[in-house]
């Protein structure tokens, strides 16, 4: 909304026309996502129609036009492919780096973002608590609980390093972090993306019978559930059956 200020400093919201909203947002999204697109179209048509349904109810909305609906729809959303806990636990215990093992543990067990774990410091960890701060939620800070063994790991790790205060606990790349990812998905032959990992992290809880509430506001940090149901994976038939003979079998 600023940058739509900004963008029309002195015009009257009334003589915007559809073509300049068009402007404006091609000019504003450049290579995003469709999706991220199709958010930023929603919250500009959200405003034109909030000004009219409140103070000028002859005011035209330009962002509801078939030319703008068409551009950005949301597209179809993707489907993510979901490691299974036996495919991480393998790539885990094959990992024999101390470093990337916790980092994968932090991300698969955690739930966290690979930029979350390259900025946690040590005076960010408190046993079984992790402070993440200026998160992308916007937030001061945020909090993420990891296992009670996990966390021991953690704790020696950084007595190992002399890690303390605001010293990064893994000073590498964001680049280095995702090659290790991938090599380590490599070895037990899957594509692996950091982000797959946190996914996991949601899906098993999910799987394991956590409530989608906890998923969504311990695991993942998400502000809605919308969010959280396109992280979790889709069932596929196998599951399906095994869920099935556990219920009735």
């Amino acid at each position: 909304m600023g940058k739509f200020r900004d963008h029309f400093p002195d015009h009257d919201l009334s003589s915007i026309s559809p073509e300049e909203v068009l402007s404006f947002l091609t000019s504003l999204n450049g290579t995003c996502k469709q999706l991220t697109k199709h958010t930023r179209y929603a919250y500009l048509k959200a405003l034109f129609n909030f000004i009219r349904n409140n103070l000028d109810t002859q005011l035209q909305n330009p962002c509801d036009t078939p030319m703008l609906k068409k551009l950005f729809r949301p597209g179809k959303l993707a489907q993510w492919q979901i490691p299974e806990k036996e495919t991480i636990d393998e790539i885990i215990f094959r990992t024999t780096k101390r470093r990337n093992r916790l980092m994968l543990e932090l991300m698969a067990r955690g739930g966290m973002r690979v930029g979350e774990v390259l900025k946690l410091a040590a005076m960010d960890v408190d046993d079984q608590k992790l402070t993440i701060k200026n998160p992308k939620s916007g937030k001061s800070a945020e909090v993420v609980f990891i296992p009670k063994k996990l966390a021991e790991r953690l704790k020696d790790y950084l007595k190992a390093r002399g890690a303390a205060g605001d010293q990064r606990i893994f000073p590498i790349t964001y680049t280095a972090a995702r090659v290790m990812v991938k090599k380590a998905g490599a070895m037990v032959g899957v594509h692996l993306r950091p982000h797959d990992l946190r996914r996991h992290a949601a899906t098993y809880a999910s799987r394991s019978g956590v409530p989608v509430e906890i998923v969504s506001k311990v695991i993942l940090r998400h502000a809605n559930l919308s969010t959280t149901q396109r992280y979790l994976g889709k069932v596929s038939d196998v599951e399906a059956v095994r869920w099935i003979e556990n219920l009735y079998g």
